[in-house]
């Protein structure tokens, strides 16, 4: 009986070291290329009350710059999207956006409507530019207009902008 306990205990050792070695696992499969993101939605037309339109986004913020200041609208860190500028010197106010829009610019405000000619400027940052007197009426309506500035460009983006302070304050600065 003791050759068969003997043999009993051996046989699950003797079983055990019979078995393959396990296989190597498969590679890991090579990550795929990330799929490119998807484009910018073109933003929808806008339609109805230009008064309800919603604001472009970014705020105002006022600088002072050798030779005048300056408010520049939009998002933080951003490429500004409008800028109102005071040259002292010449007692002009410039109103620029950045692209080369041709044709005249429209600028609604809650009391006045008009259409300006511009300037394209060339170089390394191509600007649209409406240049004013520092007594033009249509910065007064800017300033005080009640909710929103639209500023309208054949081949631009409508802009939406809150009237805040900043753009009173150059008009004042260049007036003074």
């Amino acid at each position: 009986m003791r050759p068969l306990i003997a043999a009993a205990l051996l046989l699950p050792i003797s079983v055990a070291a019979c078995v393959a070695p396990p296989a190597d696992a498969p590679p890991p499969p090579a990550p795929r290329p990330a799929a490119p993101p998807p484009p910018a939605p073109t933003p929808a037309p806008l339609a109805g009350d230009w008064q309800d339109w919603p604001l472009t986004p970014g705020t105002w913020r006022y600088a002072r710059e050798n030779g005048g200041t300056r408010a520049i609208f939009g998002q933080a860190g951003g490429v500004p999207q409008l800028s109102l500028r005071c040259d002292l010197n010449g007692r002009q106010l410039i109103l620029s956006r950045p692209g080369a829009a041709t044709g005249a610019m429209t600028i609604r405000t809650s009391s006045a409507t008009r259409a300006v000619p511009v300037q394209v400027m060339t170089g390394s940052a191509p600007s649209t530019q409406a240049v004013f007197t520092a007594r033009e009426p249509l910065l007064d309506a800017m300033a005080f207009s009640r909710g929103r500035v639209v500023i309208e460009q054949q081949g631009a983006r409508t802009l939406v902008v809150p009237p805040y302070a900043e753009i009173g304050r150059v008009v004042e600065d260049c007036r003074a």
